[in-house]
């Protein structure tokens, strides 16, 4: 069979977080069908959230909320002791804030991202899990909600009811128990377009990861994410875009 014919009618969400401050949102927009905004918590403002989906809106990109640990020192890239009912009025409260100013821009919010330590965290500890995908319910339980694929954050949602969409990296690698290798760690960026478009490629069309020990592990994801803040940003926007229509792959929410 051609390419054409195996992959055609495939598709696939491409994400973008955003509303971060990084200054290249709307050079981002036009490649992508989905933006997570910073929700105030790690980064952005209401001023910052209103701008981002009126882009986001021009270019018809879904609009996600992109909550976080409270923690603007770090980026919201290191876990906090919380309370499951703290974290629970945490994210309800960013959750609730883009939401108003979505609504006031006549948009509606489409789906929630957790961001940074509070996803990797969601992705492994029951509790945290919990807290988030109850906050989700409790303001819109038709919200969808981007996370790890199989995670335990995954399974509580399900149970609870919510619209789980696997997500894979672009300009992450994982390790061989299918979490993201940490930050801190070496090889944990991607930073060649080449190599980001064959691994987001390998997930879409393949259902399957390539970890940093070497070892091939099943992936199925629905959406595909490249971060906002990361130095190729644009460029990598660009690259996958072209690369998903190279291979008839529609990019839509």
């Amino acid at each position: 069979m051609s390419g054409l014919s195996i992959h055609l009618g495939m598709k696939i969400d491409l994400n973008c977080d955003m509303g971060e401050g990084m200054n290249n949102d709307a050079q981002i927009m036009p490649y992508i069908s989905s933006a997570n905004i910073a929700c105030g918590a790690h980064a952005g403002d209401a001023s910052i959230m209103q701008q981002t989906i009126r882009i986001a809106q021009q270019h018809n990109v879904a609009i996600g909320a992109h909550p976080s640990y409270p923690d603007r020192e770090h980026f919201g890239r290191i876990e906090i002791q919380m309370t499951a009912d703290e974290l629970y009025s945490e994210v309800l409260q960013q959750i609730q804030l883009i939401q108003k100013i979505a609504r006031e821009e006549g948009a509606s919010l489409h789906h929630v991202k957790p961001h940074g330590a509070l996803y990797n965290t969601a992705a492994k500890k029951i509790e945290v899990a919990e807290a988030i995908a109850k906050a989700i319910h409790d303001v819109d339980a038709s919200l969808k909600v981007y996370g790890l694929p199989n995670s335990v954050f995954e399974t509580v949602c399900k149970a609870m009811g919510l619209e789980f969409v696997g997500e894979g990296f672009a300009d992450r690698t994982y390790n061989n128990e299918g979490q993201l290798t940490p930050r801190s760690m070496p090889h944990a960026l991607i930073t060649d377009s080449t190599v980001a478009i064959e691994q987001a490629m390998n997930m879409v069309q393949r259902g399957m990861v390539q970890t940093v020990e070497g070892s091939l592990i099943p992936m199925q994801v629905k959406t595909i994410c490249l971060h906002g803040d990361g130095a190729h940003a644009i460029e990598f926007a660009k690259a996958l875009h072209d690369a998903f229509h190279l291979q008839h792959i529609a990019i839509t929410h």
